[in-house]
């Protein structure tokens, strides 16, 4: 049938045009076996709805926004992958804004966004991000918002994360069970959510210890230089650590170097745990134990409940502060290998 339409989709099927359009767009409002009804026939007489021409009628620009502190984290790429299966669904586009880590990048795009370029946008603060004020105008200018990862408890906004703390207090009784004594925790920038759980968690774990262990804690930058210089005084102290817990996978990373610089035998000599979401952690030599996020789930997670915001349904209350479980992967960096 030649340029079928609304019209005539709605007239085969006995239905309004409204609910036919509403069905199509996979509206709540519409039930799924009218929705499923819609979608056959549509199918079956080659019907293509144009979304171009929908955005317009509903003032929608069909796009969403993620910004993200970085990329090159397996992390990130992850959790972009979940975003885009979900706008696919919906056929939206997904923008990118990377800040590098810089939170003056971060309120720029931020400030760009509230002109209305995109329909929603979801969020992952920099490290250097202490105020939340552009987010907040953001929020009064009526922009669907979602945060995720590193989040904010001062601002009444969605959010996904998953369980730092817990997590934490795990892998650092991992490294106790193991005969570590001088466990030290690398951290990045103290004013976010993820650093303050993952300390949480690796103090409240010596704190239940038996054994007196003073904590070690050492914050690190963005830099990895900076980073290795860190390290290298660290593991230049007498008593040395002999375990790190790294709070992202780039502190692990510049652990393995500065032990391969200075001839420090992992796990001999140092064990090592890292936050790490990367394949290649498993090539490490030796391979790398990591606390595994649930990456790909965070971004469904959050790309799903942003696109009920945007269909303005309701959100469960589960779904205001979404936590989700991470999981510790025990390999060779935390073996007992021989005495310390």
């Amino acid at each position: 049938m030649d340029n079928i339409n609304l019209k005539m989709l709605a007239k085969e099927l006995n239905l309004a045009v409204s609910t036919v359009s509403r069905a199509l767009r996979d509206s709540y409002e519409i039930s799924q076996e009218t929705k499923d009804r819609v979608r056959a026939l549509a199918e079956k007489l080659g019907f293509q709805p144009n979304p171009h021409a929908s955005s317009l009628r509903q003032h929608k620009s069909k796009t969403i926004a993620v910004i993200l502190p970085e990329i090159e984290n397996n992390f990130f790429s992850q959790v972009m992958n979940g975003v885009e299966s979900i706008a696919q669904e919906k056929s939206y586009h997904v923008l990118i804004y990377l800040t590098h880590e810089d939170y003056n990048k971060e309120k720029n795009f931020l400030q760009l966004l509230r002109n209305g370029r995109v329909d929603g946008l979801m969020i992952s603060f920099s490290n250097t991000t202490a105020n939340f004020e552009h987010l907040e105008a953001c929020k009064n200018a009526g922009i669907p918002i979602v945060m995720f990862d590193r989040v904010s408890d001062k601002i009444d906004l969605p959010k996904i994360i998953t369980d730092d703390a817990e997590i934490s207090f795990e892998a650092t009784e991992h490294l106790l069970k193991k005969g570590c004594k001088r466990i030290a925790f690398l951290s990045i920038s103290g004013t976010l959510s993820i650093t303050s759980g993952r300390k949480a968690g690796y103090l409240k774990a010596l704190e239940k210890s038996k054994i007196k262990h003073t904590p070690l804690v050492a914050e690190c930058s963005p830099y990895d230089e900076q980073n290795r210089q860190t390290i290298r005084k660290l593991l230049q102290k007498n008593p040395r650590p002999d375990a790190i817990f790294a709070a992202v996978e780039k502190l692990a990373i510049n652990t393995y170097e500065v032990c391969n610089e200075l001839g420090i035998n992992i796990p001999g000599q140092l064990k090592v745990v890292g936050f790490s979401n990367s394949q290649a952690a498993a090539l490490f030599n030796p391979s790398l134990s990591t606390v595994v996020q649930p990456a790909y789930d965070i971004g469904r997670m959050a790309c799903s409940i942003l696109f009920k915001i945007i269909e303005k349904k309701m959100l469960l209350p589960n779904e205001k502060k979404l936590v989700l479980r991470s999981k510790l992967e025990e390999r060779c960096s935390t073996t007992r290998g021989h005495k310390l």
